[in-house]
């Protein structure tokens, strides 16, 4: 529950202005609002990142995949390619997939599995949730379980032709949920490991990448720095390429630096490569990844301007996959974006760093772990807290604005100085929301080194201020899983405030996951520190969510009592919004009751409130039970008018399971005026967004009565 409820973001229209006499009696309103029904219809999802530039050879493979893509044409297909880092596997699989793109004309779909990255891999129920969601598949809809998840995404991409491209997985079980199993699709997926049960149990058809041939390597050469200086010292070129392990990576990195020195002889700069290796054998070992292109990579740093150099190492102690330019602007501690684009920009040139698409960038994983070796190597321990601070309290303080934009009600903690951090002003709730979408895997791997790092504080914090934004968009498991976490980190610190407004979230995880003791339990504790610390907001939404519990264990006269508390707590703190949610509650409970006149008149009271508050969707959310009193007290017409309001609110913000109750009202209020078409409209416009949640018995109980109005 959001602020003790669902989600409210702060967009105020005229809709429900006015007092609580008008909002009640409001006469006809004139027009109509359309509410059109969900469009089923799949779109067209085209994930793929852009292809790496230069990309040469490999003319074996590529026609390889054509053969398995023509031969499995109609009965699906899946292709695993398999070989150690650096070797190329997603500049391959990249290169190919846009060049078949249009054989898929239903879209394509993609996700880095992140099996050997900086933070945590995504699990398959985490892929499985970004690819429904990419199939508009509604956030209230996506399933709870894994095999669920799967089910639907099997069922979802049947009799279409699509490509799915899994990058970077670490293992098997991983996959196997998100293989599409359809007949006009085809899997392709990169992984160090061999992936044996693919190739066993699916009949994946298994491509082993190896380095390349010295003739490909000499050819890489060619294509950046050109066929006269190649050609004109073949044998330097063949040693160049065997100085870089022939791996397309590190020839790469190295011919874009020797195209910046074009009077550099290729002999002089096997010299240069072969000391540079001999200067760092100490290092190498047999488990060591970086042996075979440490020296590559070490030749091209070095020739790098001290402060290019200086943005390298600190580039690679980002939490996540990748990141944008404003998060390296954290990292570096600079102040002007088009400066930390210009560099960020010219690593890319230099084949340092990768541009996944336009203002996103990400490091090689070898060259993530050569960044932390020179890390070590020339940056004090100090200084690297220091670079994880910025970065951890841009992600901290960003999630905040943009809660601000979205929640301004929520429960405001107080965060970490800002410095010269370059925090975002969000200037409408939408844009916040894309930003979190964006950026939601980044606050879990920040949230992650804060616990590995010891930053306990932004630890605790990041969860409360991030909370509404994992509700909203329904990431159940997260949510639950970020406040467990909070709350051990408050708990380290000694920190009873951070502990308390983890425990609280729990509360309301524990109210929707149909754990009521555990819920109560989390609710009285919050209760105690907030009564004791004076903190009514939290002491208040606690009572709010524990009179919530009782009265869904039909504990009448306590749910009572907790809605007074809440209710005298909101009043005494000055908070508006948990006023009007404590009124909301009492007048729900009142109509439980049969007293209708008091329940109309509490909701009436606090839609008046949100509207004070400029809280339009609480105001809407409020009309919902105003309205069901009013129908009861034979006022239907303006229930009729007040819900229509309400639809087009819960519309615009895109509320659809609020959207659905509200429509399935309508249509209860039509049929008791003798409307039967209209109300079978109304029926069946919810029953199609249920259907679309995958609660199709609620669904079919509407269509059910739709056809016995007919």
């Amino acid at each position: 529950m959001i602020s003790g409820d669902s989600a409210q973001m702060q967009s105020f229209s005229n809709d429900f202005a006015g007092d609580a006499e008008s909002v009640v009696q409001i006469g006809a309103m004139h027009g109509h609002i359309n509410l059109p029904s969900p469009n089923r219809s799949l779109p067209l999802p085209r994930q793929l990142p852009l292809p790496v530039a230069g990309f040469v050879n490999r003319v074996e493979i590529v026609a390889a995949l054509d053969r398995l893509l023509a031969t499995e044409s109609g009965t699906g297909g899946v292709s695993a390619i398999a070989g150690p880092p650096g070797v190329g596997k997603t500049a391959l699989v990249m290169h190919w997939a846009h060049r078949v793109r249009d054989r898929f004309p239903d879209g394509d779909l993609y996700v880095d599995l992140g099996g050997y990255g900086p933070s945590a891999p995504l699990s398959a129920d985490q892929a499985l949730d970004s690819f429904l969601r990419a199939l508009d598949i509604p956030k209230e809809g996506i399933p709870a379980t894994l095999a669920e998840r799967a089910s639907l995404f099997r069922s979802l991409v049947t009799g279409r032709r699509m490509l799915v491209v899994l990058d970077n997985a670490a293992d098997t079980a991983t996959v196997r949920p998100l293989l599409p199993a359809s007949r006009g699709c085809f899997a392709l997926i990169t992984s160090r490991s061999s992936l044996a049960g693919l190739v066993t149990r699916e009949g994946a058809a298994r491509v082993t990448l190896d380095v390349l041939s010295p003739s490909d390597a000499v050819e890489l050469l060619v294509q950046v720095i050109g066929d006269a200086r190649v050609a004109a010292e073949p044998d330097a070129a063949l040693r160049v390429a065997e100085l870089c392990g022939h791996l397309p990576l590190a020839l790469r990195v190295v011919a874009e630096r020797a195209v910046d020195r074009p009077r550099l002889a290729l002999a002089d700069l096997v010299a240069e490569l072969e000391e540079e290796q001999h200067r760092l054998d100490s290092l190498a070992s047999g488990e060591d990844e970086l042996s075979d292109v440490r020296a590559a990579f070490s030749w091209s740093y070095r020739a790098l301007s001290a402060e290019m150099q200086h943005a390298f190492r600190l580039l690679g102690l980002h939490p996540g996959r990748e990141f944008g330019v404003e998060a390296a602007m954290a990292l570096l501690d600079y102040v002007e974006p088009r400066v930390t684009q210009r560099l960020l920009e010219t690593l890319c040139a230099t084949h340092l760093l990768h541009e996944v698409s336009r203002g996103r960038y990400r490091l090689h994983d070898l060259l993530r772990t050569y960044a932390k070796e020179r890390l070590r190597e020339e940056v004090s321990a100090k200084g690297q807290t220091l670079a994880v601070r910025r970065v951890l309290s841009w992600y901290l303080l960003t999630t905040d604005s943009g809660r601000k934009a979205i929640l301004p009600h929520s429960h405001e903690v107080p965060l970490v100085p800002a410095g010269q951090l370059q925090i975002p002003a969000f200037n409408d709730a939408e844009k916040a929301m894309v930003w979190f979408e964006v950026e939601h895997l980044n606050i879990l791997a920040a949230l992650d080194q804060a616990l590995d790092t010891g930053q306990y504080d932004i630890a605790w914090k990041l969860p409360v201020v991030a909370d509404g934004f994992f509700e909203l968009h329904s990431y159940w498991t997260e949510w639950e899983a970020i406040h467990r976490a909070g709350a051990e980190a408050a708990r380290i610190l000694g920190d009873r405030l951070g502990e308390a407004s983890n425990v609280f979230a729990l509360g309301d995880a524990d109210w929707r996951g149909g754990r009521p003791e555990s819920g109560m339990a989390n609710y009285e504790s919050v209760i105690a520190y907030g009564q004791e610390a004076g903190d009514a907001w939290l002491t208040g939404f606690s009572f709010r969510g524990l009179g919530l519990i009782h009265e869904q264990l039909g504990n009448r006269e306590e749910a009572y009592t907790c809605f007074r508390s809440a209710l005298e707590v909101f009043r005494s703190g000055g908070l508006r919004r948990g006023e009007g949610m404590a009124l909301l509650s009492l007048g729900e409970h009142a109509a439980l009751l049969g007293d209708f006149q008091k329940a109309a008149s509490l909701g009436a009271e606090a839609v008046e409130v949100f509207v004070e508050a400029h809280d339009e969707w609480s105001a809407a959310w409020g009309t919902r039970p105003l309205a069901r009193a009013l129908m009861e007290l034979g006022r239907s017409a303006e229930a009729q008018v007040l819900l229509e309001r309400a639809g087009a609110t819960f519309e615009r913000f895109k509320d659809r399971r609020s959207l659905a109750m509200t429509l399935a009202m309508m249509g209860d209020i039509h049929q008791g005026e003798g409307d039967s078409s209209a109300a079978r409209h109304r029926w069946c416009e919810a029953a199609e967004l249920y259907e679309a949640f995958g609660e199709d018995s609620l669904g079919g109980e509407l269509r059910a009565k739709a056809a016995e109005a007919e």
